[in-house]
């Protein structure tokens, strides 16, 4: 190769090497695309014998127990069809349900959800890892599907058997990026309600509910209800049948400042002056609500910056419930112990305002503390 010829190549790889790294990122399927895979996969001969099915998007998780569900006819159901919930019952009795061979139907249907909690209960008969021999050689009449927010660590057998065995369909149903939540309003209402959606009006319900598909698909729900048969969804039918009537709290205020969502904030605190009585109430009744908030993240940062470790936190703040501190963890990830005093301050101006040392409205009052808190 010349001179010339390398120089060519070099340039080539150097410049093109990061669209290609892109347009693979691009084609990664996302939790919809695996979805909707599956949906057509269901109930053909492509169908796999068993399924572990897991992620934090439930929604999907919830829409696939009730398809799995009705692989069989419902007069078949009554002997052929077991829903299982691992705290509550052994590997054995699990394993034995799904080596039983179906009455009457072609085919039995057994659900596991918690699946990695089976067998951890007192005196519970097997193990967890009784279910590798079943994985590598399944009952054909028996379709297993296993269900749970986590799954088994990739390097222990269970995990390599699960992930890797063609007898089995692997799928991680993560929650959908924001950028997405407008194509799967248009996606969702053009297939189950076989109407079209205006994109406005789709970046508006997303902009009204979040990313919270099971909301949106509620939402979806009421404004298709509503509507002539005929009629498409425009933007005006959202803010007319979702938008008078919808109220804000502020905790899902307080979810859009922890995500940094300044757009979603700002639209939030509008809409929750618009429903109040009094403005100035609901503006004082906020600043109390953040500062409680800001307190307790300004608490955890403090200690972790002195190096405590989480459990330690816990313990001298005394917080029992695990539920609530793993929340208020999660809220102190979203800032810096640098940013306290100038949340603080924020607070402590916006009440200054609210009580009559400003010539500021009500409206600029709370967006400019929303600004100040997101930074």
């Amino acid at each position: 190769m010349c001179f010339s010829e390398l120089v060519a190549n070099h340039y080539f790889i150097r410049t093109h090497i990061p669209y290609l790294h892109q347009l693979m990122a691009a084609k990664k399927k996302n939790s919809n695309d695996i979805y909707q895979n599956l949906i057509k996969e269901i109930g053909t001969s492509d169908m796999k014998p068993i399924y572990y099915l897991f992620g934090e998007e439930e929604f999907y998780l919830d829409q696939l127990l009730d398809k799995f569900s009705n692989v069989i006819q419902p007069h078949e159901k009554d002997f052929n069809f077991d829903l299982l919930y691992g705290q509550d019952v052994s590997p054995a009795k699990a394993l034995g349900a799904a080596r039983s061979f179906p009455m009457m139907a072609e085919k039995r249907v057994l659900i596991i959800k918690n699946f990695l909690q089976i067998g951890k209960g007192a005196g519970s008969e097997g193990s967890i890892q009784d279910f590798i021999p079943y994985i590598e050689n399944p009952n054909p009449t028996c379709l297993l599907v296993l269900f749970d927010t986590g799954k088994p660590a990739g390097n222990t057998n269970l995990g390599k058997a699960l992930s890797k065995n063609k007898n089995v369909g692997y799928h991680q149903f993560e929650a959908l990026p924001d950028y997405l939540i407008p194509d799967w309003v248009i996606s969702w209402t053009k297939s189950h309600h076989k109407k079209t959606i205006e994109p406005a009006a789709a970046q508006l319900l997303a902009q009204f509910v979040g990313n919270n598909l099971q909301l949106l698909s509620t939402e979806i729900d009421k404004v298709c209800t509503f509507l002539d048969t005929s009629e498409n969804v425009s933007e005006a039918a959202v803010k007319k049948i979702i938008g008078s009537y919808r109220e804000y709290t502020a905790i899902e205020l307080k979810e859009a400042l922890m995500k940094r969502n300044l757009e979603q904030a700002l639209y939030i605190s509008e809409q929750m002056l618009q429903h109040t009585k009094t403005d100035t109430g609901e503006i004082i009744r906020l600043v109390g609500f953040f500062n409680s908030v800001f307190t307790n993240i300004w608490q955890i940062l403090r200690l972790a910056e002195k190096g405590q470790a989480k459990n330690q936190i816990q313990s001298e703040l005394g917080i029992a419930s695990a539920w609530y501190f793993n929340k208020l963890w999660d809220d102190a990830s979203n800032f810096r112990y640098s940013d306290m005093p100038r949340v603080f301050e924020a607070l402590l101006d916006a009440d200054r305002s609210i009580k009559g040392f400003t010539t500021l409205d009500s409206t600029s009052i709370l967006f400019l503390l929303v600004k100040r808190i997101i930074g």
